[in-house]
């Protein structure tokens, strides 16, 4: 598409719609990402008494957690596609009704299949609104300063979302009832969706509109809710047969490369494999895949060792993690402002290192650990360094991309951090407990003796962890371009 061309697309695109204020825009976008990020982690405190009210198996208990994720993860790229050529305002509004309508169901399921059930229908509308929100706010902020602002409020909206689910959903739990970690979104998302077209104006790929990528469309999201499944058996407590997990990942591939294939030969791919020419972009989607395993993995171990090893509470658990929620808006507001004056490369290598040398404090962490000694540092500049490397992230990921791919590129970036939390939590997971059979056989049950095994266990989940970030840092290093956004006018490949 030629230099006029996109010109006028952009004109097309950018005038229909009431007049936006964007302090009022960014708030509304930002609560809307926040509600749907905030699920992925609300639930974890509350599996323990959804297990005892609704006789949950403890095999099935899981499914309440992957089945948002699985879905969310499958459907990003496709949400991100559908809101680029139906309309992105159109796709938000749409998340928002279906996200309140299955939450409603969720609060008042009886069964662990209506629960279940429920939960993906959750991850479904959250993939359309995460998507959705994040490409109408790069469409309405300009490259630049203007974006990395919006962006640095968003990564610290996300970041802080993944922690604070932690606390609420135990202070909801132990207070009015697990049920309103549900009910909490049903007026949330029926008032966004009813007063969004006061507040956002429509706004759609209009080249894209004439056709669609069915196929496409259809075997990738296969391929990849399928993987997600895979990773998530892999971390399964219970006897999940290796056949399973090997003949998924391999379908899995399968799928993914077919995709590939389609895509090459569509006359309007899905994902034209163009976009990955950007350094930039690519760049940002490899580092994402790594942040992401960090930090799930993190909040995943830190939380079993906080109640395992320490002998902490769910709601003690979850108020521990206040400060790094705290640091991690910090982090997110230092890193939107200097964004803005430096490239986005230096800043996203200073976040990588602090959460890395985070981890390893975690890593040396007694099995008699003090909080404020051993852990409250560890989590200060866990938190730091994850808002400071959100917000480059973002910007790197957006950095020279065209308005009518701006839903590809939201779709992208989340999928990868989908995948990221996935993968690296499996990975981080086999590594840590391949010793449990020969630790327990050491302890012969003795309780001091247990608590030091365990310790060891999460010892090697931390150490993991923290080579995700080194390796996201080397990769940063390596593969980033140094190149300012604002510096970049839009659809120009970074250099």
């Amino acid at each position: 598409m030629s230099v006029q061309e996109s010109l006028r697309t952009t004109a097309t695109e950018s005038a229909s719609g009431p007049a936006r204020r964007p302090g009022l825009l960014l708030a509304f976008l930002c609560l809307a990402g926040f509600m749907t990020f905030l699920d992925v982690s609300i639930v974890n405190v509350a599996l323990p008494t959804i297990e005892d009210e609704l006789h949950i198996s403890q095999t099935a208990l899981q499914y309440v957690v992957t089945t948002y994720g699985m879905l969310l993860g499958g459907f990003l790229l496709l949400a991100g596609r559908l809101a680029d050529t139906l309309g992105r305002r159109r796709m938000l509004q749409t998340g928002l009704v279906l996200f309140a309508l299955s939450s409603l169901l969720a609060g008042l399921a009886q069964s662990s299949e209506m629960l279940i059930g429920a939960r993906g229908a959750q991850g479904l509308a959250a993939a359309f609104i995460a998507t959705a929100a994040l490409s109408l706010l790069t469409n309405n902020f300009e490259e630049g300063p203007a974006r990395n602002k919006a962006l640095g409020a968003w990564g610290a909206l996300s970041g802080v979302a993944a922690v604070a689910g932690v606390t609420l959903g135990g202070l909801l739990t132990d207070g009015p009832g697990w049920r309103w970690i549900f009910f909490i979104n049903v007026p949330i998302g029926l008032i966004g969706a009813l007063i969004a077209p006061m507040i956002v104006g429509e706004s759609r790929a209009v080249e894209r509109a004439r056709s669609f990528d069915v196929t496409g469309a259809v075997v990738l999201t296969a391929g990849l809710i399928l993987l997600i499944f895979t990773l998530g058996q892999t971390v399964d407590d219970s006897d999940v047969p290796v056949a399973r997990i090997y003949g998924g990942f391999a379908l899995a591939a399968v799928l993914l490369i077919a995709f590939l294939f389609i895509e090459r030969r569509a006359k309007s791919p899905l994902m034209p494999l163009t976009i990955f020419r950007r350094p930039s972009l690519r760049a940002a989607n490899i580092i994402a895949i790594l942040l992401l395993g960090t930090c799930v993995s993190l909040f995943f171990f830190a939380s079993l060792f906080m109640q395992q090893v320490l002998d902490y509470s769910a709601i003690t658990t979850g108020l521990a993690y206040v400060p790094l929620a705290l640091t991690t808006a910090v982090g997110a507001g230092i890193a939107s402002q200097v964004v803005t004056k430096v490239a986005a490369k230096p800043v996203l290598m200073v976040g990588l290192a602090l959460v890395a040398t985070g981890m390893m404090l975690l890593w040396r962490a007694p099995s008699d650990a003090s909080y404020l000694v051993d852990l409250l540092p560890a989590f200060v500049i866990c938190g730091l360094g994850l808002g400071a490397s959100f917000v480059p992230l973002q910007v790197s990921a957006f950095a020279g991309s065209e308005e009518h791919e701006s839903g590809l590129a939201a779709g992208l970036i989340n999928t990868s951090q989908e995948i990221g939390g996935a993968l690296g939590l499996a990975v981080a997971a086999t590594f840590a407990f391949r010793r449990i059979p020969e630790l327990e056989a050491q302890t012969r049950g003795v309780p001091e003796l247990v608590k030091e095994a365990r310790t060891t266990v999460f010892h090697d989940a931390f150490l993991i962890s923290a080579g995700f970030a080194a390796v996201a840092l080397v990769v940063t290093l390596v593969l980033l371009p140094l190149t300012k956004a604002k510096d970049m006018p839009a659809g120009t490949p970074a250099h």
